[in-house]
């Protein structure tokens, strides 16, 4: 017999208010290929960017999308992916291609592919209210973005942190030459 047989350790070491604090990220959609986008947006939504992630809880951030009529596809993707739903009523599916989806409603493109990458459970609706998507480069919450992450969303965090450590160590050698 264990001497501390009823010693549980705490799960909660470490799970402050501030490490749940919810930081607003910008992602500039022009240029970017939709589906590396869209994982990269729906790890920040998640919240699986921070040390504290459990999937139980919803820890993700909000995340802020602009230019998404620019948003790329590859390969034969804008002529022939195509967007289907069905009303439940007999008749009610109706298929939109690509291309109508874009002239229409680009923000619903990032939606959908954001979407099918998020788990399907609870959480999923919350995680996608976070989910703010814009046409143009103008949206209400310029004043809640503290730092610009638009460059982190093309490439993986390791690249995006190993610029970060090149920033901050330039600034250091520049300041100690006499």
């Amino acid at each position: 017999m264990p001497r501390f047989n009823n010693f549980v350790p705490s799960s909660t070491v470490g799970q402050t208010a501030l490490a749940f604090t919810r930081t607003w990220r910008h992602a500039d959609a022009s240029g970017q290929v939709l589906g590396r986008l869209a994982t990269r947006i729906a790890i920040v939504l998640m919240g699986k960017h921070k040390p504290i992630y459990d999937p139980s809880n919803d820890c993700g951030d909000y995340v802020v999308v602009t230019n998404c009529k620019d948003v790329m596809v590859t390969g034969k993707k804008a002529d022939q992916k195509l967007y289907r739903s069905h009303s439940g009523f007999p008749g009610g599916f109706k298929e939109v291609p690509y291309k109508v989806m874009m002239e229409k409603t680009p923000e619903e493109i990032i939606r959908k592919a954001v979407s099918g990458m998020l788990p399907k459970n609870r959480l999923r609706a919350k995680r996608l209210d976070r989910l703010k998507i814009f046409p143009g480069p103008e949206h209400p919450y310029e004043a809640n973005i503290i730092k610009d992450h638009a460059e982190e969303f093309g490439r993986t965090f390791k690249q995006a942190a190993a610029t970060e450590e090149a920033q901050a160590q330039a600034p250091a050698v520049e300041g100690n030459a006499p």
